[in-house]
């Protein structure tokens, strides 16, 4: 017979099926097939020889499957586990001992040999497995526990308990020994509990083991062995193993049992053996604690130890002025405490305790000319001055202070002078206020002493010496726009709109100035409100001096909202003419004038401007390096040349297409 060739096939009917098959109803057929169950066909045993034919082929396969794949306990597993079931149990020992030469130090072979011999009740079977398995693999607790819940169940109470304390000598976690206290609790032996429990914290000392101890004497009303634990755990571990949620839990229990005094000396404990950083919670806990017991001891007991830590920090490092804010800040609220229930005579000696403080703050001067050490420095000047005048109610010491820190503090910290002259306002003495702030002006040159001197003579009525503050604030700072801007809105508010236009015309001429922006937006912005006319020509100026599309944008929107249609578009033809060559910003122009148009035309008006819009057409460039990069072309209608390249570029899509 000649070997089939298929190029020999001639199809005799090309003519399309009448039903045609679809990628997605093959798959779709796919995916039922796959759903649909399949059966298994189920056998019938009939006899005994049926029956021993059926195991005989079962177990050649799993002795096939287990010559392949010998470490795979899944099958040793299975294997075993059907034996049992057709209550062939030496066959299923003898397969779990196969797998355990092959692998003895799994534990789930092990649990499941122990789990098929309890199953079917062979309890001498199951405890000889426990014995070989916790001499093996004596570091998996789950074995010893199973075997002792399994001698528990059995009623052989005395064998458990032999079982845990061979348990106990491999010195198991904290979760064995509370397995073990648990067994003899359920048994009633109250005292073996603690003994067992003495044991659990000599070999695995810590909070947590201390806890559970003061936590079981509680339990059975033994107040004294609780507290003596907690004294042993303090006296026993070290500092560095104590947490903070033990002294919470040691005062809430001394709380609890109204020994308000024992929980104030557990927090001090607490506070004094462990560090700032790692006593956060136990402080915050300290204090709502004082809330609700608070009393003039305790008070006193905080102040001085935080005193002392002041103290000690101090003297490691007398320059460190965030210390001695806090020291000036805990004084403070002490006398403010006072305030309410103390005599005169203590409260006098808590001010002169605080002004010690502050002597003693101020004569440690910074080291170095660090500008920012200095700032944080003249703080505690202000901050005396402020106490002297409220607290100790003395205007003439809060001045001997200020004139005391001029002479030490830089000049230029202009915080000093303006707080010494709102001092001198309070007092009545215009004089001397004046002096301080002409005194500010000629050493300190800072804006804020213009502002602030310029405001309190506002305040005063004194208009003329405002407009001098001005002028020396203008002539300081000529090319800085703030000194400008301040000395318009002044004589804004004062409606001088003569003097306002003066300024912004000698502003404007600046070629110097910073931000020269804001002072030609101020101009318009006021303009505004008087003469179009002027406004008109403070935009033409601008664009002599600057031909920014924003410029444009806004002159010829503000021709449009005063009815100039004509006069807009004449704008934006400007630009338009002026931008001609870049694509970005003409582009720009023209869809502001289709939103012109929108709000202020009609619609043919509105036609015409959309028929100038560019279109934008991707184009690919090549670079050195062989990339590709897109660039964005804008063809303006506008442009004859540019709309024969956009026809021929549409044609030659079409062709593409």
């Amino acid at each position: 017979m000649p070997p089939f060739d298929p190029s020999k096939l001639q199809v005799k009917n090309k003519m399309p099926a009448a039903v045609q098959i679809t990628a997605e109803q093959i798959l779709r057929d796919a995916v039922e097939w796959q759903t649909k169950e399949v059966k298994t066909t189920k056998q019938t045993i009939a006899d005994e020889e049926e029956l021993n034919f059926y195991k005989a082929q079962k177990r050649k396969d799993f002795e096939d499957t287990l010559r392949r794949q010998r470490h795979h306990i899944g099958t040793w597993i299975k294997y075993a586990v059907w034996e049992a079931n057709q209550q062939e149990f030496r066959r299923a020992r003898s397969i779990f001992e196969r797998a355990l030469l092959v692998d003895p130090n799994n534990p789930s072979l092990w649990l499941r040999y122990i789990e098929t011999e309890m199953k079917n009740k062979n309890i001498n079977s199951a405890r000889n497995l426990f014995d070989r398995v916790v001499c093996l693999l004596p570091r998996i607790d789950q074995f010893w526990f199973k075997y002792a819940h399994f001698e528990e169940l059995l009623g052989n109470y005395a064998g458990a308990r032999s079982i845990y304390e061979r348990w106990m000598e491999w010195n198991p976690e904290d979760k064995a020994w509370m397995l073990y206290i648990k067994f003899e609790e359920r048994c009633g032996e109250v005292d073996r509990c603690r003994s067992i429990f003495n044991r659990y914290i000599e070999n695995r000392p810590s909070c947590m083991s201390f806890l559970k101890l003061v936590k079981f004497e509680e339990k059975y009303k033994k107040t004294s062995r609780a507290r003596s634990a907690f004294v042993k755990c303090v006296e026993v571990l070290d500092p560095e193993l104590l947490d903070e949620d033990f002294f919470i839990k040691f005062a809430n229990f001394e709380q609890r049992h109204n020994n308000i005094e024992g929980a104030n000396s557990v927090y001090e404990q607490g506070l004094k053996l462990l560090d700032k950083s790692k006593s956060e919670k136990l402080y915050d806990s300290f204090i709502s604690f004082q809330k609700q017991f608070k009393n003039e001891y305790i008070d006193d007991l905080i102040s001085v130890k935080k005193r002392n830590e002041y103290e000690d920090d101090i003297a490691l490092n007398p320059d460190n002025y965030d210390t001695w804010f806090n020291y000036i800040k805990l004084e403070e609220s002490i006398l403010e405490n006072m305030l309410k229930t103390c005599s005169d005579d203590k409260l006098g000696a808590q001010k002169d305790r605080i002004v010690q403080v502050y002597e003693r703050a101020i004569a440690n001067l910074p080291k170095d000319n660090n500008r920012k050490l200095w700032r944080r420095y003249s703080y505690l000047w202000i901050f005396y001055a402020f106490f002297s005048e409220l607290q100790l109610d003395s205007k003439e010491r809060a001045e001997e202070i200020y004139l005391k820190s001029l002479q030490i503090l830089p000049r230029d910290f202009s915080k000093i002078y303006i707080y010494l002259s709102q001092l001198y306002l309070r007092m009545g003495d215009l004089k001397k206020m004046r002096s301080v702030m002409g005194n500010a002006i000629g050493l300190c040159k800072k804006e804020k002493i213009f502002e602030t001197y310029s405001d309190i003579e506002l305040k005063l009525g004194n208009i003329d010496r405002c407009r001098i503050i001005f002028t020396k604030y203008v002539e300081i700072y000529p090319y800085n726009y703030k000194s400008w801007l301040a000395y318009i809105n002044f004589e804004l508010l004062l409606n001088e709109i003569n003097r306002v236009r003066k300024l912004c015309e000698y502003a404007i001429e600046m070629e110097q100035m910073n931000n020269p922006e804001a002072i030609w937006n101020k101009y318009i912005s006021i303009e505004k409100n008087y003469s179009y006319s002027n406004v008109i020509a403070l935009y033409k100026k601008l664009l002599q001096k600057t031909q920014h599309i924003k410029i444009y944008k806004e002159y010829s929107k503000y021709e449009y909202e005063n009815g100039n249609n004509e006069n807009g578009r004449e704008v934006i033809e400007e630009g338009i003419n002026l931008y001609k060559d870049s694509s970005v910003e003409r582009s720009k122009l023209l869809y502001h004038l289709v939103d012109m148009e929108k709000k202020y035309g009609n619609e043919q008006t509105v036609q015409n401007a959309k028929k100038r819009l560019p279109k934008k057409i991707l184009r690919k460039r090549k670079l050195e390096n062989d990339q590709e990069v897109d660039d964005i072309i804008y063809v303006f209608p506008d442009d004859k040349t540019n709309t024969k390249i956009l026809e021929n570029a549409l044609k030659w899509k079409k062709q593409q297409k």
